[in-house]
């Protein structure tokens, strides 16, 4: 099995996730501040837990070339995706301090720590599995909306999310992340048991991910 079969297994979620009404209105600008705000506030402290599940992975490592290759996504969390939160949000008067104070929302408890779960209590191609939907969605959201008509930059602002996620960076880290998956799961025939419950485990954090998406909508109705 490969990475593209995964996502063809749980195509509904997958569309469900990618395509979200948070995700078009982060494209065209219309998304509200608070909802974003929200959002911003809860990413800062999941990208914390999903970091901790990149050094989990070199934990669960059975070799120096499986615990390189969580590498560049830890440094990659720690130098730069983290570091974007936290300069957008000292824009809009949220401090790193106050960020680190927010009280985690029950959807931001509830993803992280499936996905830190699901990687103490499987191996490392479970916690990869439940790591790829974001690792590999924002990377196909973001290339997504680069090439729309109608997404919108000048005057959005979202502006530098949107470049960020569409940027050669991410979209490199991607490839890679893409390919490690593909290299673990390639012996694992797609039908059989090992097949199904690795499927069922991206399908459950495909589906946190739209839940996450939806939880800022649901904080300031």
């Amino acid at each position: 099995m490969n990475t593209q079969q995964l996502i063809e297994a749980c195509q509904q979620e997958w569309n469900g996730y990618i395509e979200h009404d948070f995700v078009h209105q982060l494209a065209n600008g219309t998304l509200q501040h608070e909802v974003f705000l929200h959002y911003l506030k809860q990413d800062f402290l999941f990208l914390k837990q999903y970091t901790r599940a990149y050094a989990l992975a070199i934990y669960k490592a059975k070799n120096l070339s499986q615990m390189r290759n969580a590498l560049p996504s830890l440094h990659n969390l720690l130098d730069s995706e983290i570091g974007h939160h936290i300069e957008f949000c000292e824009k809009w008067g949220i401090s790193e301090q106050e960020m680190e104070a927010e009280t985690e929302d029950f959807g931001t408890v509830a993803y992280t720590r499936y996905v830190l779960d699901t990687g103490n209590a499987g191996d490392l191609i479970d916690l990869y599995a439940a790591l790829a939907p974001c690792a590999i969605g924002y990377g196909v959201i973001g290339d997504n909306l680069a090439k729309r008509a109608t997404t919108k930059l000048e005057g959005n602002p979202y502006r530098s999310w949107l470049e960020m996620y569409s940027g050669e960076e991410f979209q490199q880290g991607v490839v890679k992340c893409i390919e490690n998956l593909d290299q673990l799961i390639a012996d694992i025939p797609l039908e059989s048991t090992r097949g199904k419950e690795l499927i069922e485990v991206f399908r459950t954090a495909t589906r946190m991910e739209i839940a996450f998406w939806e939880q800022g909508f649901n904080a300031v109705k």
